[in-house]
């Protein structure tokens, strides 16, 4: 039994109810599947896996450590605390409060070029609290969950870096190996934060993943996407005495999102339109003086996201005036489409067929058919294999903030599947999983994020081609963000624990 595997049954036994069932063993736990390519005679790569499958433990702590602490976007602080002690601990030096923003951070180690880049990611997902069972139950109701995998993320990343870090000392390699923590991708977009204060600057390459229903190299687009605020100014009255005093923002954001799900009628098939009403006052017997809507827009391109978001916000000022209210349209995160890299992707896919996919058992199966028991139909089963990659880039229907990043730097890309039946992301099912047979994507990710990396720092010529490709792509082509210039970082405050 290895030590990884049963720090993880001892975990999940201590947060798991008398209702769960069927929970993988420890002994279903393998770092990749038994149908892996051998391990490859690069001797520093066969070094690197070595000393990532020996250290899955910390590995494996750390990732259930951030799962059992949720945050939200800007938020993270136990998270990003996590991540820096592990990275300082293994000799990176930490920069704190990076871009104004008290969870984001970048860890460094080496010096000079090319400096190689990962990113990670932080927060959960508001409302998806829960036990890492095969029933809805959450931990805390209503609480933040991990139901897109961020914590496997942070932990395999960091874990990738100190085995790159272990590559450049011990080869005496040039270069810089650097960990970006990102915080908000779910809401705000905190790499872009990140970027306009200038921390991407000297990075040649970005390398990053997500666990997914699949293992493979993301050679595709994005959609670009967009956050706005709409709030609307009324005048708040008694609504039965003096009605006619008062002008309801309520019915002002009502009229918007109907004028908005007419629009949908005239939008491409691939664009997509969602919101939730934020604030829609506080008792029917008082006209609400303040509403407002939270949207988030998605299109393939940018440049069909702006005319999105201008064609929303003129259905917002209709819905002012007919409301004789006063309306503010704040656009708060904009994400262009993620750029895919040929080059890149090609070293990627050739890592992970050295590397292989998570090997799930006959308990992890039935552990995740009792969490889709009450779905309709069979099950999908995820690809045993590496699914192969495509001759040209796909189009996927997710968006994230690494967008604008990737349209200025390289940016390579890889998911590996997270069980062995595909989960939705953001359910509660994808947060349970997170906690259990999750965790085999981990080493999956850590090795072949390594292993790219370190093909970056002994190929110049792998550097050299992902930048021309990036240069190719993009082609002279620009986009206006749609955010404002000089816009003050979101700071939150940690609440105060009280024992």
């Amino acid at each position: 039994m290895r030590r990884g595997a049963r720090f993880f049954t001892v975990f999940v036994l201590a947060l798991a109810t008398s209702k769960t069932q069927a929970q993988p063993t420890a002994s279903s736990t393998h770092p990749v599947s038994a149908s892996a390519a051998p391990v490859p005679v690069d001797p520093d790569k066969t070094d690197m896996f070595r000393w990532i499958e020996s250290n899955d433990t910390g590995m494996n702590k750390l990732g259930l450590e951030i799962w059992s602490t949720p945050e939200l976007s800007f938020r993270e602080f136990k998270t990003s605390r996590a991540v820096m002690q592990y990275l300082q601990q293994n000799g990176f030096a930490v920069e704190k409060n990076a871009a104004a923003m008290p969870t984001a951070f970048v860890a460094t180690f080496g010096s000079g070029k090319p400096v190689v880049a990962f990113w990670l990611e932080e927060d959960a997902l508001m409302g998806l609290s829960q036990k890492p069972d095969t029933v809805r139950e959450p931990i805390t109701p209503g609480a933040p969950g991990h139901a897109c995998g961020h914590n496997l993320i942070a932990a395999s990343t960091a874990t990738a870096a100190v085995a790159v870090k272990n590559f450049l000392q011990r080869t005496g390699t040039k270069g810089t190996i650097r960990v970006y923590g990102t915080p908000a991708e779910e809401a705000g977009g905190g790499k872009e934060y990140m970027r306009e204060a200038g921390l991407f600057k000297e990075v040649d390459i970005m390398l990053g993943w997500h666990p997914s229903s699949d293992t493979r190299s993301q050679f595709e687009y994005t959609k670009a996407a967009a956050e706005l605020h709409v709030h609307f100014q009324g005048v708040s009255s008694h609504a039965s005495v003096s009605p006619d005093q008062g002008r309801n923002a309520l019915h002002a954001v009502e009229l918007m999102d109907t004028g908005v799900n007419f629009l949908r009628e005239q939008l491409k098939e691939d664009a997509r339109v969602s919101y939730v009403i934020s604030n829609g006052g506080g008792q029917p017997n008082v006209i609400p003086a303040e509403a407002e809507s939270w949207y988030n827009i998605r299109a393939n391109k940018h440049e069909e996201l702006a005319d999105i978001v201008q064609w929303i916000s003129e259905i917002a000022n209709g819905a002012a005036m007919m409301t004789r209210t006063h309306v503010t349209v704040r656009v708060d995160n904009d994400e262009a489409e993620v750029l895919p890299n040929g080059p890149l992707a090609k070293d990627i896919q050739d890592n992970l067929r050295l590397v292989g996919t998570p090997d799930f058992s006959a308990d992890d199966k039935a552990y995740v058919r009792k969490m889709l028991s009450e779905e309709k139909g069979e099950p999908h089963a995820i690809r045993p294999e590496v699914t192969p990659l495509p001759d040209a880039p796909r189009q996927e229907a997710y968006s994230t903030d690494l967008g604008n990043v990737s349209w200025r730097i390289p940016t390579g890309r890889l998911s590996v599947a997270l069980a062995p039946y595909a989960l939705i992301p953001h359910s509660w099912q994808f947060a349970a999983a997170s906690a259990s047979v999750g965790l085999r994507s981990m080493p999956i990710a850590a090795k072949t994020l390594a292993a790219t990396a370190i093909d970056c720092f002994k190929r110049p010529a792998l550097v050299e081609a992902a930048k021309k490709d990036l240069q190719d792509r993009t082609n002279g082509q620009t986009y206006l963000l749609l955010t404002p210039p000089n816009r003050p970082v979101p700071v939150y405050k940690e609440p105060v624990t009280r024992q």
